[in-house]
């Protein structure tokens, strides 16, 4: 019986140093999804490989949260939100496109073919998430969230709403309103410049 005893304080000693090992990379986790805003807190597939991205990675990020379509006369805003977003990733804006086919039927392909046609045409490198649904019930969960936080829901293609680092919906804009409107601008700098 002893011996059971000391075999199973010996099998114990190595298994508690094993969790207690673990609890940092454990907290580290809940610290990391306590900072990440609940609007943030969900995966996509990336567009070019349907590879699951987890949007927390944009934490403490100013977001410009976009619904596209290749074949919309909104289309050439790919270039000015490229633009965007190269020249001020550095201080914190991630721009996100969200390809969908809900308006006009101006997003039919599948990924890879909306992957090459916004990088060929555009040179879109900003993230991109593969084709959903952005209005009504089969909307995907991110602009659910988007359309209750702000009041406003896609009426087209290239809607645009803007985050603040905590997760915020600071703004709504209606697909007219270009990558380079002085508003927008404005909107955006402001929120970087905040902390």
């Amino acid at each position: 019986m002893s011996g059971t005893l000391v075999c199973l304080a010996l099998l114990a000693g190595p298994l508690t140093s094993a969790l207690a090992a673990d609890a940092p990379a454990t907290q580290r986790a809940r610290s990391a999804a306590a900072a990440c805003p609940a609007i943030l807190q969900k995966s996509f597939p990336r567009l070019q490989d349907d590879a699951p991205q987890q949007l927390c990675q944009y934490a403490g990020r100013v977001l410009l949260v976009v619904n596209t379509a290749s074949y919309c006369g909104f289309t050439s805003q790919y270039e000015g939100l490229e633009k965007l977003h190269a020249r001020w990733a550095s201080q914190g804006l991630t721009v996100l496109g969200f390809p969908a086919n809900d308006f006009g039927q101006q997003e039919p392909g599948q990924s890879q073919q909306i992957a090459d046609f916004c990088f060929n045409t555009y040179g879109v490198q900003f993230p991109m998430f593969a084709k959903s649904s952005v209005v009504g019930p089969q909307a995907n969960s991110l602009y659910r969230d988007l359309a209750k936080a702000s009041g406003s829901v896609p009426q087209w293609n290239f809607h645009k709403y803007l985050l603040d680092r905590q997760g915020r919906v600071l703004a709504s804009y209606p697909s007219a309103t270009t990558p380079d409107n002085p508003r927008l601008l404005a909107d955006i700098q402001r929120a970087l410049a905040a902390r």
